[in-house]
């Protein structure tokens, strides 16, 4: 996002959103890389095995995280 330098737009589970990257300055990011993000903000940048143990935590809580997606999806902001 040239206009905005500290935004990068990511996909959450299939919900692309532009997200705050500025508190990972000086963290070189790319295409494929799997970030901890928060309220919209980019916390960490994890490997993929700490992704998938996060993610398949997520999908373990059941509805919880099904509510949260369809909110997300759902939601307007871009």
């Amino acid at each position: 996002m040239d206009d905005h330098p500290d935004l990068a737009r990511v996909d959450v589970s299939g919900v692309r959103r532009a997200i705050n990257i500025g508190l990972l300055e000086g963290e070189s990011l790319g295409r494929g890389d799997w970030i901890l993000i928060h309220v919209g903000f980019a916390l960490s940048k994890i490997d993929e095995s700490e992704a998938k143990a996060a993610l398949e935590f997520l999908e373990g809580i059941g509805q919880a995280y099904e509510d949260e997606l369809n909110a997300l999806r759902e939601s307007k902001i871009e």
